[in-house]
């Protein structure tokens, strides 16, 4: 399924699933067996419920993203990317962070330095100033640009201090937030998280 997050392209999918259904109607009956059949992904099973045939495979959907703002609303995430602050300090108007000093204080400015960057699938293009983290359910703006094993945050009016759990990517900012800013997808997002990043699998 192509185009099945994109209902301009609605002919082209009803194309796709009727050639499937012909064919494999056809496989089937020359081979005399009967196989498992699914055509849908996670958009198609919003989009073309029609066509669940015996099964369907919810890709993204797993993870609480839908291609649909209103199917969103009734989905929950799933997974949370998260670091600690390891430093925190104050840099005066004039003073810059990071490399090519991409961001320099207009004046006496908190920032704090989170040990997660482009190495562990946080895109370089979410820093300065674009992207945010979220520190004690506050917006962290990003400064400067972000470094492979760091990145660094405007802290001037979030109470905050070293230890400090920070949110990288879960509810706020999500992966299609995060997606839409970058120009890409939820699915680069997600897939370029690095596996040197701890993972922790919590289960009912």
């Amino acid at each position: 399924m192509a185009t099945s997050d994109d209902l301009a392209h609605n002919e082209f999918a009803l194309e796709q699933i009727e050639k499937f259904n012909r064919i494999s109607n056809y496989i089937s009956k020359e081979l005399e067996i009967n196989p498992i059949r699914h055509i849908l992904n996670t958009s198609g099973i919003s989009n073309y419920p029609q066509a669940q045939f015996d099964m369907v495979r919810l890709g993204i959907g797993l993870y609480g993203i839908s291609n649909d703002a209103n199917e969103q609303k009734f989905l929950e995430n799933v997974g949370t990317l998260k670091s600690i602050i390891s430093q925190v300090r104050t840099i005066k108007a004039g003073e810059s962070v990071g490399y090519g000093r991409r961001f320099i204080a207009e004046k006496e400015t908190r920032i704090a330095t989170i040990p997660i960057g482009y190495a562990d699938g946080i895109r370089r293009s979410w820093g300065n100033g674009l992207g945010f983290v979220m520190i004690n359910n506050q917006k962290a703006t990003i400064v400067g640009s972000i470094c492979m094993d760091m990145l660094m945050v405007d802290v001037t009016t979030i109470p905050c201090i070293e230890g400090n759990e920070v949110i990288v990517l879960g509810e706020n900012p999500s992966a299609t937030l995060m997606a839409n800013q970058l120009n890409t997808i939820p699915y680069e997002i997600l897939t370029g998280i690095s596996q040197r990043v701890k993972r922790i699998f919590y289960r009912e």
